[in-house]
Parts: structure tokens; C-alpha cells; sequence
């Protein structure tokens, strides 16, 4: 299993290509098809954030990725991997660039990625344009498994509205009346208060002032001064990385803190417990995944990644993880053979993947059905208190699969 970061262009390969050519035209050699031909690697193109703001999501994300790998011999259908990375520095205009080096200029043959929504709407549409098959481990933009949907594309994480979902059920039915949202304002965030407001009314409650700044700003104090002069019952937030980190401790820092409620995603406190010390604890998020999850795949898992890699896994380094099974349970239906792309993807539409998180499989529409924790942080952890939701769909939302 090698890594490359650029082509490495053969010289003497086109000479021998050349005779092969010509011997073939003379009868002399029978042409090779891709089955008998898989001593050759798969190109796995990695297009995720490696710096910035979503960096440590990044790792993590590879980390669990060549995990299952390497848990699987090393090889996917038979076959060992070539990795090709590119650093997509969490930006949507850079994205279509990115993807068409992995794909034009690396030919890989299955593209992983990403975190941000914004850059993985850029990728979903390069690579539908070029028929390549795409696995997203983490961004949950909903177009993407809705109107967006493809055939060559599945994601192994969540729609950005499901932990909102999750989350505005809970606190409807702990009879909490009022809510502010706040979030970065791009489609992960916007998506995630959606789901958070739709299931919150539904229930009962009203959302009397939704929130929004630019990404990646982390200048909270203004909209803290605002929550409090509100004084909502609770204040659901989507913010993730190193803002997830500085608006915990801002959020403790003003006071707000024992005054109201601070709930979200599972984002906002999965890779930062650490960072965010005190002012973390007590919060309650939803998410298809935490560290107390009790099975014996989370287990395993934990252990085998801590040992590789000298630090816990959190829920990235899972769907990245998941990412590679998925991929690991399409390649082994047509033994290796990516070329088989309807048996390929009929494989992956139906294969339920044992995860840490717990079983799950997947939607007409290539997204996960799976259950949303209801988490509360305690120490280092976000100790898993029951099941939010149980089995959580996502409506196609306007897919034509």
C-alpha cells in the first residue's frame, strides 16, 4: 500500500504499451481484461481538509479509513490501495479544481471526502460529471442524498438534519417552549437548525430568533449578548473543529452557561472534550455515535485504533472507518473488479455494514438508516444516556434513483 500526493508519469511504460499493441494486433497476445489484470492497485483519491479549521476531523477520517483496511489484509476486493491526497482547505471554490486533479490527473478510482458540505456539493457534481465513484465519511448536505442523488455516490455519515431532527424531538418532549439557534451560515449549519427547528415545532416549542455568521468566524460575543437579553428555555448551535471549541468556552465564559440550556449536534463536543475542559461538561447532543456505544464492533474498534494510532477515536475517525467497509463490501461482491459498476453498486446499496455505531444500511438514496444517540458529556467522554431516535430515515427528499 503506497501514498502519493502527484502522478508519478512512467516513460518506459507507453514503449511497452506500444508493443503490446501491436503484438495484439498480430494475434500474438490475448487482451487482458480488468479481472485477470487486478495484481494492479486501486487509486483511492483522499480529498479532505488536512489544515485549518477541520484539520484533526481530516486525520481522523484517513485514520479510520486505512484502518479498515489494513483490518482487511491490506486490500480491497484482492487488491492493495494507492492513496492520492489533496488538502481541500474546507473551500468550496477550490473544489471542483481538487476533485478534477484526483480524478483527471491521478485517475483514481474511487474518491473519498469530505467534511464541509459547501466543498462536498462541488465534489458530488465532478463526480457525477465524470462517473466516478464517490464515498462521503463525513458532509451531510441533504441535496446530496436528495435532489442531488446518483448512483455513484453513497455517504457513510448522516444527513446534516438528522442529529437536528433528533435533538429538537428531545427537547420538545422535555417540554422546553423556547429556542434560539445559532450556526455558521453555509448548508451543514443551515441544514442542521432546519431539522432542529422543523422537529422542535412539531413538538410544541417555537424558535424565536435564528442566528447565523460567516464561516469560519469565531466572533461569538455579540450573538452571546443577544441569547442573553432572549433568555430562551435552550440554544441548539452547529459548530464543529476549533469554532465548536472557542464558542463552548465563550458560552461558559458569559455566564449562559447554568442560566440556558446549550444542546447540538454530536459536532460540538466529538474531537474538542479536551480543549474545551469545564465549560463542556453536562452538555447534551445527539449523534449516531458515542465512545459508550455497547457492542462488540465498538469494542474492537476502539482498541485497534487507540493501539495504531496513540489516541481515542471519535465519531470521524467511525465514518471514515464505515467509508472503507462500505467500499471493502462492494469491491469483495465483484472480486475486485470496479469496472462491474452495477453489481458494484447494487453490492453497496445492500450491504449493512457492522459498525462501531451500531448495524446499519442504507436508503434507496445511498444514506445511512441508523440510530441517534442522546449523549451527555461526563469527563473525557460523551457517555451515551439513550437512543434519541431510533433508526432514523431520511425522506429521499426529491431523489430519482
Amino acid at each position: 500500500m503506497t501514498q502519493r500526493t502527484h502522478r508519478v508519469r512512467p516513460t518506459v511504460g507507453g514503449r511497452i504499451a506500444g508493443l503490446a499493441s501491436a503484438l495484439l494486433m498480430a494475434g500474438l497476445l490475448l487482451p487482458v481484461s480488468p479481472v485477470s489484470a487486478q495484481g494492479s492497485r486501486i487509486k483511492i483519491g483522499l480529498m479532505l481538509p488536512y489544515t485549518g479549521t477541520f484539520a484533526a476531523l481530516g486525520t481522523a477520517i484517513t485514520n479510520g479509513f486505512k484502518l479498515a483496511v489494513e483490518e482487511n489484509g491490506g486490500k480491497v476486493g484482492g487488491r492493495e490501495l494507492e492513496y492520492f491526497t489533496v488538502d481541500d482547505e474546507s473551500d468550496p471554490a477550490k473544489a471542483p479544481e481538487n476533485a478534477n486533479k484526483l480524478i483527471k490527473r491521478d485517475n483514481v478510482d474511487v474518491l473519498v471526502g469530505t467534511v464541509h458540505s459547501g466543498v462536498a456539493l462541488a465534489m458530488s457534481k465532478v463526480a457525477r460529471d465524470n462517473n466516478t465513484l464517490l464515498i462521503i465519511p463525513n458532509a451531510g448536505a441533504d441535496e446530496i442524498t436528495g435532489p442531488l442523488c446518483a448512483a455513484n455516490v453513497f455517504r457513510t455519515s448522516f444527513s446534516n438534519s438528522q442529529p437536528g431532527i433528533a435533538m429538537g424531538r428531545v427537547m420538545a418532549e422535555q417540554k422546553k417552549k423556547t429556542a434560539v439557534t445559532l450556526t455558521w451560515k453555509y448548508a451543514a449549519g443551515e441544514e442542521s437548525v432546519g431539522g432542529f427547528k422543523e422537529a422542535f415545532e412539531a413538538g410544541g416549542g417555537k424558535v424565536v430568533k435564528e442566528l447565523f455568521l460567516p464561516f469560519p468566524q469565531v466572533e461569538f460575543q455579540s450573538y452571546l449578548t443577544e441569547i442573553a437579553a432572549l433568555k430562551p428555555d435552550v440554544v441548539y448551535v452547529f459548530f464543529a473543529g476549533g469554532g465548536a471549541v472557542k464558542f463552548v468556552k465563550d458560552y461558559a465564559a458569559a455566564g449562559l452557561k447554568n442560566t440556558i440550556q446549550l444542546v447540538g449536534p454530536g459536532f460540538l463536543t466529538d474531537g474538542t472534550l479536551e480543549a474545551q475542559g469545564d465549560a463542556a461538561q453536562g452538555l447534551l447532543t445527539t449523534m449516531h455515535y458515542g465512545e459508550g456505544v455497547s457492542n462488540p464492533k465498538n469494542a474492537a474498534f476502539r482498541a485497534a485504533y487507540a493501539k495504531a494510532y496513540k489516541v481515542d477515536p471519535d465519531v470521524y475517525a467511525v465514518q471514515g472507518y464505515d467509508a472503507a467497509q462500505l467500499l471493502i463490501a462492494g469491491a469483495k461482491a465483484v472480486n475486485g473488479d470496479l469496472t462491474k459498476r452495477a453489481e458494484l453498486v447494487k453490492a453497496m446499496e445492500t450491504a449493512k455494514i457492522d459498525s462501531p455505531r451500531g448495524a446499519f444500511a442504507l436508503t434507496r438514496s445511498h444514506n445511512p438508516i441508523h440510530d441517534i444517540y442522546l449523549r451527555r458529556v461526563e469527563g473525557k467522554e460523551n457517555k451515551v444516556i439513550g437512543v434519541a431516535v431510533k433508526n432514523l430515515t431520511d425522506p429521499p427528499r426529491g431523489c430519482k434513483l
